[in-house]
């Protein structure tokens, strides 16, 4: 079952395009260095400077060695600790954490269980 990382957060009007700049360099990172995939979304409705992070991974044990390996690399933590601390509005950061449901094989499996 894959597991996928929701964050949403607000940038800093006056920080706008270098917050975009240094999510972009993030999630291209992530995408080229790590084995999940991250992609970045824009708000259509609700807050302007929401932006949203969604991360899937295979699983919660790959979820766990994906994050080891990303923190202790030197380069990820500088592009996050810039992110944190220069582009996003303190306390913004909502995290939530979904694990995708697995289906029936079949059809008729679910009919033979009700005989």
């Amino acid at each position: 079952m894959s597991v996928i990382v929701f964050q949403t957060f607000e940038l800093k009007q006056d920080k706008f395009p270098d917050g975009i700049k240094n999510l972009r360099l993030i999630q291209n990172f992530r995408n080229e260095h790590y084995d999940h995939i991250v992609e970045l979304l824009s708000p259509i409705t609700g807050e302007d400077h929401t932006y949203a992070l969604i991360s899937t991974y295979e699983g919660l044990a790959e979820m766990e060695l994906q994050n080891k390996k990303m923190f202790e690399d030197e380069e990820y933590k500088q592009l996050i600790g810039e992110f944190f601390l220069e582009n996003i509005v303190q306390g913004s950061m909502y995290t939530q954490m979904y694990r995708t449901m697995t289906g029936l094989k079949s059809d008729s499996e679910s009919e033979d269980k009700k005989k």
